[in-house]
This record gives structure tokens, C-alpha cells and sequence, in this order.
């Protein structure tokens, strides 16, 4: 078995003030995190680079993700507004498909607002922007769990939510700005706290949170889904963008995703493809969880002239865990994309280029994300006296 990943002196948060006893939770988070590290060490290459893939299809072709399942994709990213009568149904066949029946990230984004999938299963919650104005903590939290159940309830396990960047913009998202509505507001400290809560309702309905879109995108020189864009500068983002992700950390969160979006002062990449980004969450704000990417498949990638398995492949050498595509033209569009993003992340191993022990960390993490994961056995080794030779004279 290769060594955890260390983050900071610490495997995982080291506080998870909203879950009961900070002591317990992160012993059981490190636990998991161990034992799902030793399970992946017996994986093969090509096992070890699909756990690290997020399948993105429309909830309307669930049905076609068979294959995804036997394979072992770490997650499915569903689209559209609309899903089939015996939805929840199928994502439970599918999961019973996976290889050791290991749970799948089922993910999908239910922010609230003009931001919401499957809207035929999951309820509507408001605009993050008109949450933050009109509800307190606790009505945010309520909002939070109803989504959440409403989700488990269809076999939707991950919601990607809420948006922690610091946005006070009465906008709607688009083109210029990725936030607008999608943003509490504009005052760091109300996003933090405001984020947090609806963070908390979904982690109360059994719903893995994911917050995004790390560290900022507040104030960008546009939305990263057209093309390139630039956070506000990193001395800046420190004081302000950073501050919600810093709590949310604080408070448990358990996954981040990380944007698109270049950093002025901090690095000329993509965060998403940013060693110097990842270094940040894992360093300096002692996230031991799990991290994903936005959309790999953005302006923002592809004008660097980059595929989505080539940046998945950075991403990985960068140091994310999970890495999620763009909409898919079709279910074979989605399933030849997501072999032909496992064979560069083979390559990249075999050629040396990505360490194995790097992939094995990253799908450690997409294990324990949704799994509680039992350590192997180890054989019981029993120590016999050697016979004592003897000899004559």
C-alpha cells in the first residue's frame, strides 16, 4: 500500500463543526480515506483512471449508461430538465451494476433558481441571491434539505451547490458573468454564512454538497463556458472570493469544485489544470476532501487547444481527483468520450508523466466520496520455529 497523500500534516478537515464532534467525524473521514486508499492500491491502471471520470449525459438517457457502470466511471453528470417516469429505478440498477456494487457520484446541479435539472423529480428552490436577502440561516438550511431529499429520493446522490462565489450583481448569468443570481450576494461574510447553511441542508438530507467554483469566480472577466476569463486578482481574492470557501472548508464541506477561470498573481492556467490552485485548497486551507473539476470541456480549455482527456490529464498531474466533461451530443457520444479520456490517463501512467500513486490518490477519493469503504483483511501470518539443524561429528 502507497502512503496517503498528505495535506497540510492532516488526511482531512480538522474541523467539522456542523456534524457533531470534530474528533470523531475526522477520525471516520481519515478511516475511509484509508481504508478506500487500500482497496484502489490492488486496482489496475485502466480500473484506477475510470474512477476518476464523470460520464456527463442527459437524465433522459439514463437508461444507456450500462456500460458506465460495468466499467466502474466514478460519477454520472446528468443534464437536461427532464427525466424518464422510472428514473429512479434505473439509477438503482446502475448502481447495483458497478464493479463490488460501489456507489457511483449520481451528480447533477439543483442551485435554485433558473439553475436546476430534472425539475419533473426535484423540487425548485429560489435564486442563491434571493435566498440570501429574504431567508434567514435556517430557512436557507430548510431550502437546502428539501432539494436534498427531494434528490435522494430520485437516485441523485451529489448536488453541485451552492455557489460560493461573492457576486452582489442582480443579474442573470450569462456570457459576462457566470454569477449574477447564482451568487448569495456581495458581501464575503454573507456568502460564507449564507453558503454554509444551504451546505448543511443538503448534508442533512444524506446529499454530497459540492462547493464551487473554487477559488472565485466573483467579479470574473466573463464566464469560462464561452472562452478564457480571469478571476479578480489573487491579492484581492484572498481578502474577498477566498473568504466562503475558507469557511465552507471550516465547516465540513467535503467537496470542492475547482473553476476554469485563470488567477491573476497566482497562476496563468486554468485553476482547473493549476497545480498552484490546488496547492492553495490543499495547503493553505487544509481541504483533505475531495476535488473535482468544472466542466473540462469549456471555451476556456479549448482554446488552448486542449481536448478534454488531454486537460483531464492535467487536471489529474495538477491534483484533482474527479474529472467532469462537457454536455454530450449523445449516449455514445458520452461513452466513447469518457474511453478515450481513461486511455490518456493510461498512457500518461505508463509513459511516466502521471505517477500512479497520484491516480491512486485521486480515486481514493472518489471511493470514500459516496462510499463507506471496509479495509481489506490482511492475511493472518503465522510464525513457526525453524527446525534446528543439528549436526555430526
Amino acid at each position: 500500500m502507497r502512503k496517503l497523500r498528505a495535506i497540510g500534516g492532516a488526511l482531512v478537515v480538522a474541523s467539522l463543526v456542523a456534524v457533531g464532534s470534530a474528533a470523531t467525524a475526522t477520525s471516520s473521514l481519515t478511516t475511509n480515506l484509508a481504508c478506500a486508499t487500500q482497496v484502489v492500491s490492488t486496482w489496475s491502471v485502466s480500473r484506477l483512471a475510470n474512477e476518476t471520470i464523470a460520464v456527463s449525459i442527459s437524465a433522459a438517457n439514463i437508461g444507456a449508461l450500462a456500460p458506465a457502470a460495468h466499467a466502474g466511471y466514478g460519477g454520472i453528470l446528468l443534464v437536461g430538465s427532464t427525466a424518464p417516469a422510472h428514473f429512479a429505478g434505473i439509477v438503482a440498477t446502475l448502481q447495483r451494476e458497478t464493479p463490488e456494487k460501489y456507489a457511483m457520484l449520481v451528480m447533477t446541479d439543483d442551485e435554485g433558481g433558473g439553475v436546476q435539472r430534472l425539475t419533473n423529480f426535484l423540487v425548485t428552490a429560489p435564486w442563491a441571491q434571493t435566498m440570501g436577502k429574504n431567508l434567514t440561516l435556517a430557512q436557507i438550511t430548510a431550502e437546502g434539505k428539501k432539494v436534498g431529499l427531494s434528490m435522494q429520493a430520485a437516485g441523485v446522490n451529489t448536488d453541485l451547490a451552492p455557489v460560493l462565489d461573492v457576486d452582489g450583481r442582480a443579474v442573470y448569468p450569462g456570457a459576462t458573468n457566470p454569477d449574477g443570481y447564482r451568487s448569495f450576494g456581495g458581501v464575503p461574510a454573507k456568502v460564507a454564512s449564507d453558503g454554509v447553511a444551504f451546505l448543511n441542508g443538503l448534508r442533512e438530507a444524506g446529499v454530497l454538497a459540492v462547493v464551487k467554483h473554487f477559488p472565485g469566480l466573483g467579479g470574473s472577466t466573463g464566464n469560462t463556458d464561452y472562452g478564457p476569463a480571469a478571476t479578480l486578482p489573487w491579492s484581492t481574492l484572498q481578502r474577498t472570493g477566498l473568504v466562503p470557501f475558507t469557511a465552507a472548508v471550516n465547516g465540513g464541506a467535503t467537496a470542492v469544485m475547482v473553476s476554469n477561470a485563470t488567477v491573476p498573481g497566482l497562476s496563468t492556467l486554468p485553476s482547473s489544470i493549476s497545480s498552484a490552485v490546488m496547492q492553495v485548497l490543499r495547503q493553505q486551507l487544509g481541504f483533505g476532501g475531495l476535488i473535482m473539476t468544472d466542466s473540462l470541456g469549456a471555451g476556456a480549455l479549448s482554446v488552448l487547444h486542449l481536448s478534454v482527456p488531454a486537460a483531464s490529464v492535467k487536471a489529474l498531474q495538477a491534483g484533482a481527483d474527479l474529472t467532469l466533461a462537457g454536455t454530450p451530443r449523445s449516449p455514445a457520444a458520452s461513452l466513447q468520450l469518457a474511453q478515450l479520456t481513461s486511455n490518456a490517463i493510461q498512457k500518461a501512467v505508463n509513459d511516466g508523466s502521471l505517477p500512479v500513486a497520484t491516480l491512486e490518490g485521486a480515486a481514493a477519493q472518489v471511493l470514500a466520496s459516496r462510499n463507506q469503504v471496509s479495509c481489506p483483511v490482511s492475511p493472518v501470518t503465522t510464525t513457526s520455529s525453524s527446525p534446528v539443524a543439528t549436526t555430526t561429528s
